[in-house]
């Protein structure tokens, strides 16, 4: 198993004391692909950054149990998650405008990563660089190697976003809302490319979304969270027959063109569902 996660835990200091934004979340992963969906502000990324404890200072996490590939992450040592982020676990950011550094070409970023992991030359870095953007599909990788990040459009930036984290091989991709910047023709490519790289490196994948047919098209497993917590896990192709009423809402909540309303239906929530 390559993460496994038992009875996480998330709090954060307010003016009322400690408040949990994660409780008490457990799964497994394999080299599979999972879903994790909700709604904003229900720990989705806070959970997936937790696995390589890229979190606030601030942040108070616990866990019966939390390791990556056999690793402690809760008492690892920060050498040893310098070896993990990047190297071991990567993670595709929701905007490249703004996780892209602005001073720096798309190429030498790349090769940044690159080296960072892997040593080497300049020149074998920069060769390595326009190596992965063309394995991204990019035209003219050499050209785009040579462009900042505002001379690109915003699939473009996504590609050279994704060819960073694939420059170490990671074991894990973790991508965090990856195609929420982009209109949905350029999100069914970026979609079809990370699925096609994770099955041709072997890797796992963490996709979270808001999009519930999205997920349950390119993942094998879907976790549904709300209030920081999993309210259940289904297989992807049985997320449409989800038993949870919370999941069953959210299903209600997207407009379908086969069945015109004149008005979406309203989540109710019930209070039971945060388990305090």
């Amino acid at each position: 198993m390559l993460v496994k996660a038992e009875n996480l835990r998330i709090s954060f200091p307010t003016a009322q004391g400690w408040t949990e934004a994660v409780r008490g979340v457990s799964f497994a992963l394999g080299r599979e692909k999972l879903g994790i969906v909700g709604e904003s502000g229900s720990g989705k990324s806070l959970t997936a950054r937790a696995l390589v404890r890229l979190l606030p200072k601030q942040a108070r996490v616990t866990a019966d149990h939390l390791s990556f590939d056999g690793t402690d992450v809760l008492t690892a040592s920060e050498s040893t998650l310098r070896k993990l982020r990047g190297r071991r676990a990567g993670l595709i950011m929701q905007d490249p405008k703004y996780a892209l550094n602005p001073v720096m070409t798309a190429g030498a970023q790349v090769a940044e990563a690159w080296r960072a992991h892997r040593g080497g030359t300049r020149r074998q870095a920069t060769e390595a660089a326009i190596d992965l953007l063309a394995q991204v599909k990019l035209r003219e990788p050499a050209g785009v190697a040579g462009r900042y990040p505002h001379e690109l459009s915003g699939g473009m930036g996504q590609r050279v976003m994704i060819a960073m984290m694939l420059a170490p091989d990671p074991d894990l991709l973790i991508a965090d809302e990856p195609t929420s910047a982009l209109d949905a023709t350029v999100q069914a490519e970026i979609l079809r490319l990370i699925e096609e790289l994770v099955q041709a490196r072997g890797m796992a994948l963490i996709l979270i979304s808001h999009d519930l047919a999205l997920v349950a098209h390119f993942c094998d497993r879907v976790a549904v969270m709300y209030a920081g917590r999993i309210m259940e896990e289904v297989p992807a192709h049985e997320l449409t027959r989800a038993e949870h009423p919370y999941t069953r809402g959210l299903l209600a909540c997207v407009p379908r063109l086969s069945r015109p309303q004149t008005r979406l239906p309203i989540l109710e929530r019930d209070a039971a569902w945060r388990g305090e």
